[in-house]
Parts: C-alpha cells; sequence; structure tokens
C-alpha cells in the first residue's frame, strides 16, 4: 500500500475533517448504529435470497436491519437498467436497509453506490464472498490479499458518498492479522464491519464453526460498530455470541433462510413461514427462482418424504403454482402434526445437542459430520459431543 511522508496511504485525497465538513449530515459509526435503532436482530446479504419479499417476512419476526443481496458493482451501474431494476426493490417500510456491493474498481464502485441515493442507510463492501465465481471475478473474499485495492474501494465511497459505507470481512487463520485487517478497513472509512468468524476456505461442506474468538479481539480493536455473523443455529445463540464477543449486533444468513422467525425465538411450522412469504409475494413482484429457493429451504426435512411435490416445485413458475404446492404440502404435514404432538417447550436433543424438531417445524441446516468431528473451535455447538470425548480419553 503506498503511503505518504506521514504514513497516510497516497489514495487518502481529503482528511477526516474535511471529509466531515464535505458531509456534515452523514452518519459516523455509532451515531449511524443508533439512527439505525441500535440492530442487534440482522439479515445477512445473500445473492438471490435477502431480496425485498423476504425482508419483509424477516422483519415481521424482530430482524431490526435487513441486507439487500450482494449487486455487482459494474452490472448495477449498467446504462441499461435492467439488473438494477430486477435486483434492487425497495419501498417506505424498508428500512433500516444496507445496500451491498462486489466490485474490484473504485470508479465503477462509486458510480453503482451513488445510483442507491438516500433509499438506504448505508452501502457496504462485500469482502465475504468465498465461491468460486468470485475468485474468478476478483471480488469477495478473493480481495484479501490486495489491501491497497481494499482501501481504495472503501476511500473512495467514504470521501465520494452521500450516504455512509460499510463492510463485512471474513477472518484469517492468525488472530493477529485478523485485527490488523480490520483496522485497515476502519481507517479506510468503514463505519461498521460485520466479521464473519470463518476463514475463506470454509464453505459449503468444509464450513465448521465460526471463530468467535477472532470475532471479539476485532470488536476489541475498533472503534466503529461490529456485527457478528457465524454459528447462529437457535435463538439462544444471539446471545450467547453477544456475551462471548461484545459484539452490537449478531447477523444470520443460512439459519435466516430455513427459519426466518429466527430472531423473534418462535418455532413454528414450515407451511405458515411459506405461506405468510407467499402472500407477501402477491404483493411484492418476486423473480420465481427466488421464490423456489426460498420453497426448497423452508421445506428442507419434508420434501425428502413427500418426493412428488418436490417435484411440483421443480416445475412451478407462477406464484399460483407455488401456493397450490404450498397448499398440498401444507394438508399432509397438519395430518402429521396431528398425529405426533410437538411441544415447543419441550424439546429433546440428540447425543450431539442439536435440538429434535420434526420435519414440519423451522429448523436450522446442519451440516453434522464437519461440525460434529472436524471442528477445533473453542466454542463448539457439539458441546455434548466434546464431552463425551473427553471422558473416553479420560
Amino acid at each position: 500500500m503506498t503511503v505518504s511522508d506521514n504514513n497516510t496511504p497516497g489514495h487518502f485525497t481529503m482528511t477526516e475533517d474535511e471529509i466531515i465538513a464535505k458531509f456534515p449530515n452523514r452518519l459516523r459509526g455509532y451515531e449511524l448504529f443508533r439512527k439505525m435503532g441500535s440492530p442487534r436482530h440482522i439479515v445477512a446479504p445473500m445473492v438471490d435470497q435477502s431480496e425485498l419479499a423476504w425482508r419483509i417476512l424477516s422483519r415481521r419476526y424482530n430482524a431490526t436491519l435487513c441486507y439487500t443481496p450482494m449487486f455487482h458493482a459494474k452490472s448495477f451501474c449498467d446504462p441499461k437498467p435492467r439488473y438494477r431494476n430486477e435486483q434492487w426493490q425497495t419501498n417506505q417500510e424498508d428500512r433500516p436497509v444496507i445496500v451491498q456491493f462486489c466490485a474490484n474498481d473504485p470508479d465503477i464502485l462509486l458510480k453503482a453506490a451513488s445510483l442507491v441515493g438516500t433509499d438506504a442507510d448505508a452501502v457496504d463492501l462485500n469482502l465475504g464472498c468465498p465461491q468460486h465465481i468470485a475468485k474468478r471475478g476478483h471480488y469477495g473474499s478473493f480481495l484479501m490479499e490486495d489491501w491497497d485495492l481494499i482501501s481504495r474501494l472503501i476511500r473512495k465511497l467514504h470521501e465520494n458518498l452521500e450516504i455512509p459505507v460499510t463492510a463485512k470481512i471474513r477472518v484469517y487463520p492468525e488472530v493477529e492479522k485478523t485485527v490488523e485487517y480490520a483496522k485497515m478497513v476502519e481507517a479506510a472509512g468503514a463505519q461498521i464491519i460485520t466479521v464473519h468468524g470463518r476463514l475463506r476456505e470454509q464453505k459449503g461442506h468444509k464450513t465448521g464453526l465460526a471463530d468467535w474468538n477472532k470475532i471479539k479481539a476485532v470488536k476489541e480493536a475498533v472503534k466503529v460498530p461490529v456485527f457478528a455473523n457465524g454459528n447462529i443455529l437457535y435463538y439462544e445463540d444471539i446471545q450467547r455470541c453477544i456475551d462471548a464477543t461484545g459484539v452490537d449486533g449478531v447477523m444470520s444468513a443460512e439459519t435466516n433462510l430455513y427459519n426466518p422467525a429466527i430472531f423473534s425465538g418462535k418455532v413454528l411450522p414450515s407451511w405458515q413461514m411459506a405461506e405468510e412469504y407467499l402472500g407477501i409475494c402477491k404483493q411484492v413482484p418476486t423473480n420465481p427462482s427466488y421464490i423456489r429457493a426460498h420453497m426448497f429451504k423452508l421445506f428442507r426435512y419434508s420434501l425428502p418424504i413427500h418426493t412428488d411435490l418436490r417435484e411440483q416445485l421443480v416445475t412451478a413458475r407462477e406464484l399460483s403454482e407455488f401456493c397450490d404446492v404450498v397448499a398440498l404440502l401444507k394438508e399432509r404435514l397438519m395430518e402429521e402434526a396431528a398425529a405426533n404432538p410437538f411441544d415447543p417447550d419441550n424439546v429433546q436433543t440428540d447425543e450431539f445437542g442439536y435440538r429434535k424438531y420434526p420435519h414440519w417445524i423451522c429448523q436450522p441446516a446442519l451440516r453434522f459430520e464437519h461440525d460434529k468431528l472436524h471442528s477445533s473451535s473453542n466454542r463448539l455447538l457439539n458441546e455434548a459431543y466434546m464431552d463425551k470425548a473427553k471422558q473416553e480419553k479420560t
């Protein structure tokens, strides 16, 4: 990273005082956090999955801040607005909301972010996507080797955008490097930092558990608000995460998709969530591929049993067709629920400490093999398994 004589990066063309003078009303750090209602329950940015209809549903169940899906900055600012019009939906009730972009060119990022205007509370830079497409496109977590570019991207927005810039990062194997990285992101101008406590390599079947110790170290090292992402399976995990890390808010990605009521503490049947979501889609036009993906997640544990309806869901194209499939599933699942009553106040756990819900209840997706056998995190969701292993050694 090129620096000037006073150790300030060469691409910092304005001092903080000059930036404040340029944007006297733009919120910073905890001012932004408080203006958004001091959100503790945050829906993560998820490609094609945290769209407006899903944000509306999540807010009904105590989500207090939502991120949009990750948008490609270059496509977003294309002169032909088709991509932008399809991807960026909002309304007056969709606040607070943060729009997330992936990018590797500061000028293009600024051009895209400027199109958001003041319809969002902030713009977030995605520095965490670990997928192969991000590697091929050189964005997300595959910028982690290029701190100079990351700093330029954030600084470009910090010096030129009407609304604040935030960032979502992943961690390194070394806690010291993770902390140094977060401080660089803060120095460039990020007003909130979300820390996904997994390495870039931890994805898919290799996901494993997030390292809350590294998130805690970042929280203690920076002065801006910090959100934690990772290891949230049940409502009680939210407070456990806050207690363990000291973060200002907790973000849920995958678990929110399987249980959009995660932030409410409610244990609800999958058909109720599906019907409510489809009801929102009747008011908010939503891409059928998004709807289908949500249905497959909500009914993750039921569709392998009702395979004929799974095939109908695959071929559904119209909203009415999705509604028909859900109505049929609801009828079958309600019969099963009546024959095998479920008491949400008396939930048993398996030998590994995971809760045993019937398949018609919204519940997190568990990667059993990796989470149970291969995690070295000090904060384990499979504590019962580890205790058993220790006893066997002694």
